[in-house]
């Protein structure tokens, strides 16, 4: 036996449809637009020359960096919220592992936008593509 459903329960099955399909960082879904802020920090120099997750090896002259989720080869724009400077990267590597950092860029791309005696910058990062 077929049931229909009310008007406010069809709506609230739609959106609870829809919401379950919204793309999340690493889910196969588009990522472009995602937005996340936290901190950054940059690989140090023990990492030059070693393979990073996708099977590149880490070359501290690229703008690469490394993110938890993201699928491999996501173009990002990494803004310093402190000066306003940008940089864009590639992800190629999985990490950082530390609580409250978002990504880990490579020694020139944390340059571009911050002094590395820093150590830690806060940014904001948005997928490009």
């Amino acid at each position: 036996m077929m049931t229909t459903l009310r008007n406010g329960a069809a709506a609230a099955l739609l959106s609870l449809i829809a919401g379950c399909s919204t793309a999340h960082p690493g889910a196969g879904g588009n990522t472009e637009g995602f937005t996340e802020t936290g901190q950054a920090s940059f690989y140090a120099d023990k990492f030059q020359g070693r393979q990073t997750a996708s099977g590149a090896l880490y070359k501290h002259d690229l703008y690469t960096a490394a993110h938890k989720t993201l699928p491999f080869g996501s173009t990002v724009r990494v803004t310093n919220t402190t000066n306003g400077k940008s940089v864009v990267v590639e992800v190629n590597d999985r990490g950082p592992f530390v609580k409250g950092r978002i990504i880990d860029l490579s020694k020139s791309a944390f340059k571009s936008i911050a002094n590395t005696s820093l150590g830690l910058i806060d940014v904001k990062i948005e997928v490009l593509r």
